[in-house]
């Protein structure tokens, strides 16, 4: 192993540190994905990924900060996916019912795709550590602050009860990561629409908006 990383190394520096960075991502994606976080060493993953366990210490810190950077890398997406949901022709002028279906259904989407990496990012960061919470806490700030923006935008077109909703979208974010864990631990795996759906329906009895096709 360590052999073969001197072979790699023959190349430009950073392109491989980005090499072996991707190599550890991947490893960790199958091993925490499939086996968890839990029952995988830090030399489990450096061995899948090719690369000695110094290379790891040095691009992540520890397995713990791997699977942050996977949480991050899959969250990262989900949000992209989210994003450019708004930009899609039309949404403009679309109802709240319409406007949140597209941006869940562009979310599970993109973080259920894989389901080692749905299991990564809604349970196996679970209870590993206060670093790994604070770093999640950090993550539902964001989603808080991304949807509350969208209930606000519902308020001034009269499309859901006039008050301040952080309270509720803060509470919506939990039950949206609690959803997500229900689904990715079951042993059948519900299509995407359904989950969307669940999360739409959701989201619009939070902001006491109307469903798509009540008027």
């Amino acid at each position: 192993m360590a052999d073969s990383w001197t072979v790699q190394r023959t190349g430009p520096g950073d392109a491989a540190r980005t090499q072996a960075r991707e190599q550890l991502l991947e490893a960790a994606r199958e091993l925490y994905g499939v086996n968890g976080y839990r029952e995988t060493a830090e030399h489990d993953v450096c061995a899948a990924a090719g690369v000695p366990v110094e290379v790891l210490r040095q691009e992540y810190g520890s397995r713990e900060g791997l699977l942050i950077a996977l949480h991050n890398r899959v969250t990262t997406t989900g949000l992209r996916a989210m994003e450019r949901a708004l930009l899609i022709e039309g949404i403009d002028t679309c109802s709240i019912a319409d406007r949140v279906r597209l941006l869940f259904d562009a979310y599970v989407e993109a973080v259920t795709t894989d389901p080692r990496e749905a299991r990564v990012t809604f349970v196996e960061v679970l209870g590993v550590s206060a670093v790994v919470d604070e770093h999640c806490k950090l993550w539902r700030a964001l989603w808080t602050e991304f949807l509350t923006g969208e209930a606000e935008r519902a308020v001034e077109r009269g499309e859901a009860e006039d008050r301040d909703h952080r309270v509720d979208v803060m509470v919506m974010v939990g039950a949206v990561h609690e959803l997500m864990a229900h689904h990715t631990r079951r042993s059948r795996r519900a299509r995407p629409g359904e989950v969307s759906g669940e999360l739409t329906e959701l989201a619009l009895t939070m902001l006491g908006s109307q469903r798509s096709g009540e008027g």
